[in-house]
C-alpha cells in the first residue's frame, strides 16, 4: 500500500469543509495535515461565515488538527487575497515539507472552481474536490443521518427569509427551504457553522447571540463559546 500523501483542507469552518474532511479521512490517499481559513482581522471572524474566532480554534482542536489562519484587511481586493492565500500557502509548507495538495468543499460553481485551480497553479499547488459533482440533496441529508450538527450563521435574504438566520442545520429545514434554494446553499443562500457530530472529539458548547443585518442583505447570527464574553 503506497504512502498517503499529505494535504492541506481550506476550512472555512461550515458543513461543506467538514464533509470533504470526512471524505479525505476515508480515503487511504491522504493525510490531511492541517486547516487554512480566510480571517477578516478587523472583525475576528471568519471571512463570509461570521465565525468567531474563538470558535475557529474550538473547531481546530475539536478536530485534533493544526489551523493556518490566512489574515485579511476589511474590505479586502483580490490582490490582497492573493498575497495572503500564497503567504499562507508557504508557510504550511515551511510545516509539512513537500506538501502539494489543498482540497476545497466546493460541490458544482464551476467558475469557482477553474479560479481556484488557476491560482494553485500559479504557486505550485494542485486544488483537490472531494465532493465535487455530488447530488446537493443527497448530500445535505447524509450530513444530518450521519449525527453531523450545524446552525446557521448567514442568510442572503435576497434569497432566503430572515428568519432562517440561526436555525439548525436540520431535515426540518431542508423541508422549509423553497425550491429554488440549493439544499447545501451552494448559491451563497446561506453559511454554516459545524459544532459537533462524529469527527469531533467534543461537541462545541456554543450559545446564540445577537443577529445584525449588514450590507441591507446579509442577516448575520452571532455564535459564541459559553466562554465568550457577550457582544
Amino acid at each position: 500500500m503506497s504512502t498517503p500523501r499529505p494535504i492541506l483542507l481550506a476550512w472555512s469552518g461550515g458543513k461543506d469543509c467538514l464533509m470533504a474532511l470526512e471524505r479525505l479521512r476515508a480515503d487511504p490517499a491522504w493525510r490531511v495535515v492541517g486547516l487554512l481559513t480566510t480571517v477578516t482581522g478587523a472583525f475576528d471572524r471568519v471571512a463570509m461565515h461570521g465565525i468567531r474566532r474563538s470558535v475557529l480554534h474550538a473547531q481546530a482542536a475539536a478536530l485534533d488538527l493544526p489551523l493556518l489562519e490566512s489574515v485579511l484587511d476589511w474590505p479586502a481586493s483580490n490582490a490582497s487575497y492573493t498575497q495572503a492565500f500564497a503567504a499562507s500557502l508557504d508557510q504550511a509548507r515551511v510545516a509539512w515539507p513537500g506538501l502539494a495538495h489543498i482540497a476545497f468543499g466546493d460541490l458544482f460553481l464551476a467558475d469557482v472552481r477553474a479560479w481556484r485551480v488557476a491560482l494553485l497553479g500559479d504557486l505550485g499547488w494542485q486544488g483537490e474536490f472531494p465532493l465535487w459533482g455530488a447530488d446537493t440533496a443527497t448530500l445535505a441529508r447524509s450530513f444530518i443521518a450521519a449525527g453531523h450538527q450545524a446552525v446557521l450563521t448567514c442568510v442572503d435574504t435576497t434569497q432566503l427569509d430572515v428568519g432562517f438566520s440561526g436555525r439548525a442545520f436540520d431535515a426540518d429545514l431542508l423541508a422549509a427551504l423553497p425550491a429554488a434554494a440549493d439544499p447545501c446553499g451552494e448559491h451563497g443562500e446561506f453559511h454554516t457553522l459545524c459544532h459537533a457530530g462524529p469527527l469531533f472529539a467534543q461537541a462545541l458548547p456554543i450559545r446564540r447571540g445577537a443577529s445584525l443585518l449588514r450590507e441591507e442583505r446579509f442577516q448575520y447570527t452571532d455564535f459564541l463559546l459559553e466562554s465568550d464574553p457577550a457582544g
